[in-house]
C-alpha cells in the first residue's frame, strides 16, 4: 500500500511543509494538533476548548485516513503551561477514556503564545477489526 498523505487545508502544513497525517499501511501518524478552527483559522483563548478542537481536528484527519479515535495507540500532550493540563482531563477522557493509549505530557514551548495545547497521536489498525 502507497504511502498516502492527509491534509487539513491549514495554512501552517503549507507554510511549513508538513502533512496533518501520514498513512504508511496498517499505521497513521497524526501531526502534532493545535485547537485552531481550520475552517476559520480562529483559535479559542481558553485551553479546554482548544483541546475539544484538537480532538475534532484529529478526528478528521483520523476518518479521512480510515482510521478512529478507537484505533489510537499512543497519544502524546503538548502543554506550555503545566497548570493547564488538569483542567484538560476530562476532554481527554471523553475522547480517549475507553480506548486507554500508551500517553506522555510535555511542558514546552509551542510555536504561537495563542496554543495553549497540542495533541499528536499515533494508531495502527488490527487486523482483526
Amino acid at each position: 500500500m502507497p504511502r498516502c498523505l492527509i491534509s487539513s487545508g491549514s495554512t501552517f502544513e503549507r507554510d511549513i511543509g508538513y502533512s496533518r497525517a501520514v498513512v504508511e499501511g496498517d499505521w497513521v501518524f497524526v501531526s502534532g494538533t493545535t485547537g485552531f478552527d481550520y475552517d476559520t483559522m480562529t483559535i479559542s483563548d481558553d485551553v479546554i476548548e482548544q483541546a475539544e478542537q484538537c480532538f475534532k481536528n484529529i478526528e478528521a484527519a483520523l476518518a479521512e485516513a480510515g482510521f478512529a479515535l478507537k484505533d489510537v495507540v499512543r497519544v502524546r500532550y503538548l502543554l506550555p503551561e503545566r497548570d493547564d493540563f488538569e483542567p484538560c482531563w476530562g476532554v481527554l477522557c471523553k475522547y480517549l477514556g475507553e480506548v486507554r493509549p500508551a500517553a506522555t505530557m510535555m511542558v514546552v514551548g509551542l510555536s504561537d503564545p495563542r496554543m495553549r495545547i497540542e495533541i499528536e497521536v499515533t494508531a495502527h489498525r488490527s487486523r482483526a477489526g
